[in-house]
């Protein structure tokens, strides 16, 4: 089978000809160092002068934070070409900030570096300055359902068929069996890479439990929490609570802590990659809508672990936050981050996803459900007078025509 590489492989490499240093974050364990690896096999193919290094390595993470020169304890420069360095773990640096920005300002014009970090959380803190004009950020989540696909299969076919499934309207797939096999599993335990390939589900439980404890555990102790027990108790409520509004006053007084320790944690999760909050959507009426955020899981299988719950999606008692938590990574995909919104009145008037994105020339609002029959358009009235120029979809778990199905989202 051919090497699988993620979609952002593509992008990364087309960078590697730009002068600003590439930056790859996101959760442990998504495949960071796969990539790194993979893009040093393209550069070597290429007949590239290229040098990998890991921070993991207590000696060269030792040299590198007397001085960043000590970078050349590892490489040489060749004026006549471009070097590339792939550095792995750049977290670990004491400073990697001021380390980026000697190494550009002094280096740059034959000089190329990209490195990964476990967690945005440890860049936002360590990186004092901004960098601006030097980096470029990409962030790489766990496997997105195409993604998953690929990675199941080795193969296109299925991947192709669901793009029919996505852009042909009331499209009837004689595969769609097939699919919703894959999106059962793909709901149940998510998209890390290495759970996704495990052979059977005793693996992946195992798998998805190591990462929840192991890696979340380093997360933890590198964020200097001082009461990790808080810290799961309130992943426990977060992972209840998918897809509902949250409220730091609430949790405070639920796990006994101050409002300012409560940010702090979600804070944390934010930046470690396991959770996202979305804002609400108001242009007409801000008076009636919520200020409060809502809570999604970037990973399925994290979310299925911290519950424990592994059941066939459609006998979960959770099935409706699962299909819905599933609606914010499809969008995540399509669109950017700030233009994933919802809304929601005081009065409990509620509309899942809307996508505010000025540049967009159709504008669209998802209500999402397990099964559609639950689905009454007049629930959903003062939406659309309010906002007419909004086109309200539904898209379900369960559908009678393949054009609601949530896989054609």
């Amino acid at each position: 089978m051919e090497t699988l590489r993620r979609k952002l492989f593509t992008e990364l490499s087309n960078h590697l000809e730009e002068r600003e240093f590439t930056i790859i974050t996101g959760a442990r364990q998504t495949g960071k160092t796969t990539l790194l690896r993979q893009l040093e096999e393209e550069l070597k193919s290429e007949n590239k002068k290229v040098y990998y290094l890991s921070l993991e390595d207590p000696e060269i993470l030792a040299n590198l934070n007397r001085h960043p020169d000590n970078i050349f304890i590892y490489l040489t420069l060749d004026t006549n070409c471009i070097t590339y360095l792939l550095m792995d773990e750049i977290q670990y640096l004491d400073d990697p900030s001021n380390f980026l920005k000697l190494l550009y300002d002094n280096y740059s014009s034959n000089f190329k570096l990209v490195v990964t970090g476990s967690s945005a959380f440890y860049i936002d803190k360590k990186f004092t300055d901004s960098l601006a004009g030097r980096k470029r950020l990409f962030k790489l989540y766990t496997l997105d359902f195409n993604e998953f696909i690929y990675f199941k299969t080795g193969s296109s076919d299925l991947i192709n068929e669901l793009s029919e499934i996505r852009n042909t309207e009331k499209y009837l797939s004689l595969k769609r069996r097939e699919l919703k096999f894959l999106f059962k599993e793909y709901l149940t335990f998510g998209g890390y890479p290495g759970v996704v390939l495990a052979k059977d589900e005793t693996k992946k439980k195992l798998l998805l439990k190591d990462l929840f404890l192991s890696y979340l555990q380093k997360d933890i102790y590198e964020s200097k929490i001082r009461d990790e027990n808080k810290f799961y108790e309130l992943l426990i409520i977060l992972a209840n609570q998918t897809g509902s509004l949250l409220n730091m006053n609430e949790l405070s007084n639920t796990l006994k802590i101050s409002v300012t320790a409560v940010e702090n944690y979600i804070y944390i999760l934010q930046k470690s990659f396991h959770i996202q909050l979305i804002k609400p959507f108001h242009k007409n009426i801000r008076k009636e809508l919520t200020k409060m955020p809502k809570i999604y899981f970037n990973d399925l299988g994290f979310r299925t672990t911290i519950l424990n719950t592994y059941q066939d999606i459609e006998t979960r008692l959770d099935k409706g936050e699962v299909i819905e938590n599933y609606a914010y990574i499809r969008l995540r995909e399509k669109y950017e981050m700030d233009y994933i919104k919802f809304w929601r009145t005081t009065s409990g008037n509620e509309v899942d996803f809307i996508i505010d994105d000025p540049g967009l020339s159709s504008k669209n609002a998802f209500e999402i459900k397990f099964n559609n029959t639950s689905y009454n358009m007049t629930k959903y009235k003062k939406f659309t007078e309010a906002y007419p120029d909004y086109s309200l979809q539904l898209r379900s778990y369960l559908a009678e025509n393949n054009y609601t199905d949530i896989m054609a989202l």
